[in-house]
């Protein structure tokens, strides 16, 4: 007796309940960021003064030489490329080191804005970040700030240095690492931080997440994805806490931030920043740029006006300009949500669970063939057994069976590296996003329903007297455990959830 399509939808219906029902009882607390409340500080912040950007002699994208030289610095395990970018006018001169942000750039990255200020009078170093010590799953704040401090020494020993006047400059996870080579080495003269997030690393990327899935229009359940996701990885890194680091400088401090960023909570961050200067007693500059973004240009493309002349100023200018009259000044910063944390995962959330559960599903779709294989080698004909019509049908939808549960896996992966690539290029539209959480859902459900279809067909075939060898039951064993192990997984990842 066959069970009808009619009952099977019924079935697949409730099911696809159930698993809604345990998706929410397994998964963590929702993240949903509240509205930030409108902060009087930065309600009607004053103009930046004039006389920060004024022009300076001599600087410009085209001008007049300067003096470029390549060298090799010595650092824990491994060497590091560095360039210095230094005027042609004679005497000592202030000086910086770049530190990167995120990712595995070089020091190339820094040329332009490199050969602007050294039109302007100002030694600047850019390196390439190391190799050893530094990867996606972990990376040491520390040991990139020993980094920074070997730069700087090398800039103090120059000859058309000022060491007094020596400083770093750090931009987005490099305002992670300047504060702890600051507060290591006194006699760094200056810190400057630009795009610095200044809370936790991984409050700072859900964050920007959650800005760029508003922005596409996205549905709850990609956010929940996602920050499921995020709350299961183990990179210690992410929960680092900047605040003890910030509170050890005692260096001044200039912050830019632009208020076309979206990569960072500017006005969190900035109210982290002061709150710990102003317990280290460090005076600091705030300004925020106009249009500006995470890497101060406009949209990408040029630097944001008034970026480098600000900056050159400002050291330039040092000591004078370390307690400035107005602390804060620019244009009006708008951040309309918390950059809150994303909730822990329950220890069956954890990425080493979701890998082991992954690997398991593989080892019994795997096992499925291989099995079939063995068999076959061994000289048993499929021919001679008793009901064998049944078993051509059981494996088939088995195969479909395989084949939607690898496609649902791979549709997932692709899907979280749209995202993220779109959150990194902030690029992307709306459309791509609403296929592809589709895609991701229909998978799911059409994985559910080839289970029902198959369960139904192993029972039909019960009931005609169908009795499974030995080694197909290893194959329906494996197929059907993990198809079962990746729709709890779906579940605790919100792909039956409700609503959309």
């Amino acid at each position: 007796m066959n069970i009808g399509r009619g009952t099977l939808g019924v079935i697949a219906g409730v099911l696809m309940v159930v698993l809604a029902v345990v998706g929410h009882v397994l998964s963590p607390p929702a993240f949903d960021p509240p509205p930030l409340p409108a902060s009087p500080q930065f309600r009607d912040i004053p103009a930046q003064p004039a006389a920060e950007v004024r022009p300076i002699a001599g600087a410009g994208f085209a001008g007049g030489p300067f003096r470029t030289e390549k060298l090799l610095v010595p650092a824990r395990n491994e060497t590091l490329r560095a360039t210095i970018r230094a005027p042609l006018t004679p005497g000592r001169h202030p000086a910086f080191v770049f530190v990167q942000g995120s990712g595995s750039g070089d020091g190339g990255e820094f040329t332009q804005q490199a050969e602007w200020l050294a039109r302007a009078g100002i030694v600047t170093l850019a390196y390439d970040k190391r190799t050893v010590g530094y990867s996606f799953r972990g990376r040491d704040f520390g040991l990139l700030a020993d980094d920074a401090l070997r730069m700087l020494r090398v800039l103090r020993q120059r000859p058309d240095v000022d060491p007094a006047r020596a400083g770093l400059w750090g931009v987005s996870e490099g305002g992670w690492v300047v504060p702890i080579a600051a507060a290591r080495d006194p006699r760094a003269a200056f810190v400057v931080l630009v795009s610095s997030p200044n809370v936790s690393p991984l409050r700072q990327v859900a964050w920007a997440l959650n800005e760029q899935l508003l922005r596409l229009h996205a549905p709850t359940g990609v956010r929940e994805l996602l920050t499921r996701v995020m709350g299961g990885v183990g990179f210690d890194f992410l929960r680092y806490d900047g605040a003890p680091a910030l509170r050890g400088i005692t260096q001044p401090v200039l912050a830019l931030y632009g208020t076309d960023d979206p990569s960072i909570p500017f006005v969190e961050s900035t109210e982290a920043l002061t709150r710990a200067l102003r317990q280290g007693d460090a005076g600091y500059t705030i300004r925020f740029l106009a249009g500006a973004d995470h890497a101060m240009r406009v949209n990408g493309g040029t630097f944001a006006a008034g970026y480098l002349p600000t900056l050159a100023n400002w050291i330039r200018d040092l000591p004078r300009t370390a307690r400035p009259s107005v602390p804060i000044a620019g244009a009006t910063p708008v951040q309309r949500f918390e950059a809150a944390d994303v909730p822990a995962a329950p220890w069956w959330g954890d990425s080493t669970i979701l890998w082991l559960t992954l690997c398991l599903a593989a080892v019994g779709y795997v096992a499925a063939p291989v099995t079939e294989m063995v068999v076959r080698l061994r000289g048993r004909d499929l021919r001679f057994q008793a009901n064998v019509q049944r078993w051509p049908a059981i494996r088939r939808r088995l195969r479909r069976m395989a084949w939607i549960g690898l496609g649902e896996l791979a549709a997932v992966m692709a899907f979280i590296t749209l995202i993220v690539l779109f959150s990194v290029n902030q690029a992307g539209a709306w459309p791509a996003v609403q296929a592809g959480w589709l895609v991701v859902r229909l998978l799911a459900v059409a994985m559910l329903a080839q289970t029902v279809a198959t369960f139904a067909e192993v029972a039909g075939g019960r009931r005609d007297g169908w009795e499974p060898t030995p080694w197909q039951k290893s194959v329906l064993a494996g197929v059907l455990g993990g198809t079962a192990l990746l729709l709890l997984t779906a579940a605790y990842y919100g792909l039956f959830a409700f609503p959309w």
